[in-house]
């Protein structure tokens, strides 16, 4: 007789597997995988962009404040 903890693996293999069958899951995957490079690059070029608006802020406001502000 299965113990306990291999009953609920099996059953959680089976879940998974029946899933994984889905054209929905296979769908997802597929934009998931395509999407994916695209989501990184966008990420990437906007924390860039931040960056370079937050460096002149803080240079417009050292000139402001005389050279007192850090």
């Amino acid at each position: 007789m299965n113990s306990k903890e291999e009953r609920i693996a099996r059953r959680h293999r089976l879940r998974d597997e029946r899933m994984k069958a889905t054209p929905g899951y296979k769908v997802f995957s597929v934009m998931f995988t395509i999407g994916y490079p695209f989501v990184a690059v966008f990420t990437t070029v906007f924390s860039g962009i931040l960056a370079f608006f937050s460096a002149i802020s803080r240079g417009v406001a050292w000139i402001v404040s005389g050279g007192k502000s850090r």
